[in-house]
């Protein structure tokens, strides 16, 4: 691995090698060894994060590297510089870079320009760090995804809910979305996507039925804010105590935060499984540990 772009571009024996890694991180840490020893690596956020940060620095700081982090305003990228004369630039002087924005392409044209390791943090296409965590807390809560059934709730077509399509893709799990009509992913996305494993419904009840693992998110993705009158067609979409009835016995939920309550997620629910939702949020950091260690020179 030279980077870590999408869930789309990893094979399943890869994301399988991260998730063994982050596993053995996680019981390692305080013991870890240095493998970013001199290393600065650049976080390069163009949309707020709490978790997404926090933990690559203390994870970078861990792995004995320096985080450097650099917000819009902090650089020339806020005053209109092109994505791929800012790479090339900080590719003479970082060893890797982590970069949360709103476009893949910005993600794919850094790698390209840099020549360093590079890592998506969260685009508006993918969210290949969180879904990592993700998978490595269902291993950690249920022992693995093998015949186990994962439904999503909420925006069938979110970075969330493509980079879930494409972990079913490749390790083969039952993926049920529920999605309003308007939100589900298109035609063409589907075909490409060509994965049996994987059914979009527009009935939150007939995706829960069964389910060992119930996935949702916020119902507006950051920089959709503007779009509340959207939210009447979720109605209907919330896990609550009465949607989660028919799901297996044991099921976990999975939310990767920050939660408007209420809303996506009720207030009872989220604290009825808070030690899984935050045990995931803490796994970002594991997780993230082993993309770095795996892509770092």
């Amino acid at each position: 691995m030279k980077h870590l772009l999408s869930i789309e571009q990893l094979s399943a024996r890869e994301i399988q090698g991260l998730l063994e890694s982050a596993a053995h991180l996680k019981l390692q840490r305080g013991r870890d060894g240095r493998q970013l020893a001199g290393q600065t690596w650049a976080l390069i956020f163009t949309k707020s994060s709490t978790r997404t940060r926090v933990s690559f620095e203390v994870g970078i700081r861990e792995l004995g590297g320096f985080p450097m982090f650099l917000s819009k305003n902090d650089i020339q990228l806020g005053r209109g510089e092109p994505i791929k004369d800012t790479a090339r630039v900080l590719g003479r002087m970082v060893q890797g870079a982590i970069i949360r924005t709103y476009a893949q392409q910005d993600v794919t044209e850094f790698s390209e320009y840099s020549g360093v390791p590079t890592i998506n943090a969260l685009t508006d296409d993918e969210h290949p760090c969180q879904i990592l965590a993700d998978l490595l807390t269902v291993r950690e809560k249920l022992g693995g995804w093998e015949g186990r059934k994962i439904a999503f709730v909420g925006d069938g077509f979110s970075n969330m809910t493509r980079s879930w399509m494409w972990a079913a893709k490749r390790l083969g799990f039952e993926l049920a979305i529920a999605s309003p009509a308007s939100c589900q992913p298109p035609a063409a996305f589907l075909a490409n996507l060509d994965a049996p494993n994987v059914s979009i419904t527009a009935d939150p009840q007939s995706a829960v039925r069964d389910a060992h693992v119930i996935n949702t998110d916020v119902w507006l993705s950051m920089g959709q804010e503007d779009q509340k009158d959207k939210e009447f067609e979720f109605a209907g979409f919330e896990v609550n105590a009465g949607l989660l009835a028919s799901a297996a016995p044991g099921h976990i939920v999975l939310h990767c935060l920050p939660a408007y309550r209420g809303k996506e997620i009720s207030d009872e629910i989220l604290e009825l499984h808070a030690d899984t939702i935050f045990q995931e949020a803490e796994n970002r950091l594991h997780a993230q540990k082993a993309i770095l260690v795996a892509i770092a020179r």
